[in-house]
Parts: structure tokens; C-alpha cells; sequence
């Protein structure tokens, strides 16, 4: 290969590594991604799609039983034959058949229940989803927090670069204390320390992603830093909100309707059942042939028999009552954790919003005097320090703030299955 075509792959491998690179996806790429690709969905509809191909047989019949064989024959084959006399002999063959014939209501019981089934499976799978989606909103929430500090700390890494540098000026020519510079060579060297941390934390939430869109862990991909903060202030958390949004509680309804269907089949399983039996006899020795055609019925009513159907419609009473106690207990639980959340959040919103009018602008403007001061010979290093480092400390705090704040969020929104 020529040096020219040798370059030429190069570029094009250099292209297509940043390229790749450069992906970048948004928080709705992701939870599209984790919808139709994660295995816990695909597991889902697999399950739903099983349940839903059984449900296609409640409606059959019960298979016909046959029967063929000897029917009163003498253990003497002599008496088979006719005798001298003309008597017909003795024995037949015959050949039967017999089939129950179902009661209509218990199959349209039976079918209800199954096709019913997949339903709560339905709502399991939305279960599962609001969490992998609140998984994936934390992680990527977490990775827009890990950029905004790695910001802060570039930008601090150049004024603690400032700063070592001009005293280094100044130390040579006899203007400066030695002390404020080492703790400016310190810092610089712990700003990039946290650096290579939080460069590594980013590593961690990327792999994360990757696996909730079920794809490799270690595709490189980049995020949309931008966010919204939603407001909730006004929100009711009551009944009717979660009744309506928790998949969980949704699974539950649908597990107390499948409950009183199954009962339903019970009830009907006290019906009588009705069957046909055929049977045709060919006689040895010139006997006739013969039929027998009765009708048959089954009857679960006897006590003897029906003791296990009437048990299992007691207990599926009580479940059924069970059931509505878990719902109602599991909203009063949902309803305070909601407002406790929600409490919190409007608390963090509030720091949130005095250190963006307050206090970092102060701190931002107190750190340009002291530079000023600085470079004007009228302040000393260490004094630069203490006003760098306070609004650095501040600026980490207000992110830290704003974590907690879409934390908060996405816990809310969890509680609240907003997807």
C-alpha cells in the first residue's frame, strides 16, 4: 500500500472515531431506546404473548374417548359358534365411543379468565419500565451534573494557573509570600484529582445507560445537557392520581378482576355436565348386532364433591378482599411519601434559585475586587485564595444543589410513574 492510500485510511479512521464519538442522544433517544430494547420488556412481552396464545384454547371441548374390545364372551370359544340346534352363540365384540359435552357458561368463565390473564402481566411490564426509566433519567441527570462540575473545575484550573504563575513573578522579585503559593499548587493539584473523578463517574453513568438500552456497555455516546425542572406545587397526590399513573397499582385492580373471573369458574364448576355414549356390539354365532346410546351427566352439587370448588370460592372471596386492603394501603403510603417529596423539592428549588441571585453572584464579584486588588498590589495572594476558594466551594455547592433538586425530581416522578 502507496503512503497516499496509507493516509487516506488513516483519515478515514480518524473521521469515523470522532464521529462516533460525537453521538450525542437526549433523554427521550434514551427512553425510546430502553423501551423496545431492554431484555426485562422483551421477557415481558414474551410472558404476554404466551398467555395470550393459551387463552385461544379455553373454548375447546373435552376430547372423545373411544373403546373397542370383547363384550360378555363365554371363557369357551365352543359356545361362540352356533350349535346343531340353530342357537345362536354367545359373546360379542363391540366398539364405542363417548364425548362430554361442555357447559357454554363455564367455557365463556373459563375464557374471560384466561384472556384476562396477560393483563396484569400488561401492567407488570409498565411497572418495570417507569423503573428503568427513573434509573435512566437518574443516571443521566447525574452525568449533566458531573459536566457542569468538570466545567467549574476547568475554569478554576485556569485561575489557579493565574495565580501560581504571577506569584512565581512575584516571589522572584521579592513581592510575595511563599506560603499562599504552595496552597495554590495544592488546590491545583486536588482540582485535578476530582477531574480524573469525576471524568471516571461519567465512564460509570455511560455504561449504565448503555445496558438500560441493552446495548454494549461500552459504546461511546455523549448526552444534551439541557433540562427542565418541572413544577409541582400545585399537584394533588390523591387517590385518583395514582389509580390512574402507578402501573402497580393498575396490576392490582386487574389481579382482583382476574380473581372474582376465577371465582366465576368456580361457581360454574358446580354446574351439571352433560356427555353421549355410543356403543355397537357385532355378535359371534349369528347373534344380532346391538347398540347401546345413553346420555350421561355429571353432578357436582353432591356434597361429597363440591367441598373443593366451594373452598376455592371462599378463599378467592377473601383474596379478592385482601387485594382492595394492599390498594388502598399502598395510596395512603404513596400519598405521604409524595408530599414529603415534594416538600423537600420546593425546599431545594429555593436554595437553588438564592444561590443563582445571590450568592454566587456576590461571591463572583467579590473574587473580581480581590483580583483587582491583586493585580494592583493592594490585596496579597492569600487573600485571592480565600475569595477564589470560596466562590469555588460555593459553585460545587450549587451544583450539588441542583442534583439534589432533579434527584428529587425524578424520585417524584418515579412515585408518580411519569414516564
Amino acid at each position: 500500500m502507496s503512503n497516499k492510500k496509507q493516509i487516506i485510511v488513516m483519515f478515514m479512521f480518524i473521521v469515523a472515531g470522532k464521529c462516533l464519538h460525537a453521538q450525542q442522544m437526549n433523554l427521550d433517544n434514551i427512553i425510546n431506546e430502553i423501551r423496545s430494547k431492554h431484555p426485562v420488556i422483551k421477557m415481558y412481552d414474551a410472558d404476554i404473548r404466551s398467555m395470550d396464545e393459551a387463552a385461544k384454547g379455553a373454548k375447546s371441548w373435552m376430547p372423545p374417548e373411544f373403546s373397542s374390545g370383547f363384550w360378555m364372551v363365554p371363557y369357551d370359544p365352543k359356545l361362540w359358534k352356533k350349535d346343531d340346534m340353530g342357537a345362536t352363540g354367545m359373546g360379542q365384540y363391540m366398539i364405542g365411543g363417548q364425548q362430554m359435552i361442555p357447559n357454554k357458561k363455564k367455557q365463556n368463565a373459563d375464557a374471560a379468565y384466561m384472556q384476562a390473564m396477560s393483563s396484569v402481566e400488561k401492567e407488570k411490564k409498565n411497572a418495570s419500565l417507569n423503573e428503568l426509566i427513573s434509573d435512566a433519567k437518574q443516571s443521566y441527570y447525574e452525568w449533566i451534573i458531573l459536566k457542569k462540575k468538570l466545567a467549574i473545575l476547568e475554569q478554576n484550573e485556569k485561575l489557579l494557573d493565574f495565580m501560581i504563575k504571577n506569584a512565581e513573578i512575584r516571589y522572584k522579585n521579592g513581592l510575595e509570600k511563599i506560603s499562599a503559593y504552595y496552597k495554590a499548587k495544592a488546590a491545583l493539584g486536588n482540582v485535578k484529582n476530582m477531574q480524573l473523578m469525576f471524568e471516571s463517574d461519567i465512564k460509570e453513568k455511560r455504561i449504565n445507560i448503555n445496558s438500560l438500552m441493552g446495548r454494549n456497555p461500552l459504546v461511546e455516546f455523549d448526552i444534551d445537557t439541557n433540562y427542565r425542572i418541572n413544577d409541582y406545587s400545585m399537584m394533588v397526590f390523591d387517590s385518583t392520581l395514582f389509580y390512574q399513573n402507578r402501573s402497580d397499582l393498575k396490576a392490582i385492580d386487574k389481579d382482583i378482576n382476574l380473581t372474582f373471573l376465577k371465582l366465576e369458574t368456580e361457581r360454574q364448576s358446580l354446574k351439571p355436565q352433560f356427555g353421549i355414549r355410543y356403543e355397537h356390539m357385532f355378535g359371534f354365532g349369528g347373534f344380532p348386532m346391538q347398540y347401546t346410546l345413553m346420555g350421561m351427566m355429571k353432578l357436582p352439587l353432591a356434597k361429597w364433591s363440591s367441598k373443593m370448588n366451594k373452598a376455592n370460592i371462599e378463599s378467592l372471596k377473601w383474596k379478592a378482599t385482601s387485594l382492595q386492603s394492599q390498594k388502598e394501603m399502598m395510596v395512603n403510603e404513596y400519598s405521604g411519601m409524595a408530599y414529603s417529596m415534594r416538600n423537600e423539592l420546593e425546599l431545594k428549588k429555593k436554595q437553588l434559585k438564592l444561590y443563582e441571585d445571590n450568592i454566587i453572584p456576590a461571591l463572583k464579584n467579590n473574587y473580581k475586587t480581590m483580583q483587582l486588588g491583586y493585580e494592583q498590589n493592594t490585596e496579597e495572594l492569600f487573600m485571592l485564595y480565600d475569595a477564589w476558594e470560596t466562590l469555588y466551594m460555593a459553585q460545587l455547592e450549587y451544583t450539588e444543589i441542583l442534583n439534589q433538586v432533579l434527584k428529587g425530581q425524578v424520585s417524584l416522578e418515579r412515585l408518580i410513574e411519569k414516564k
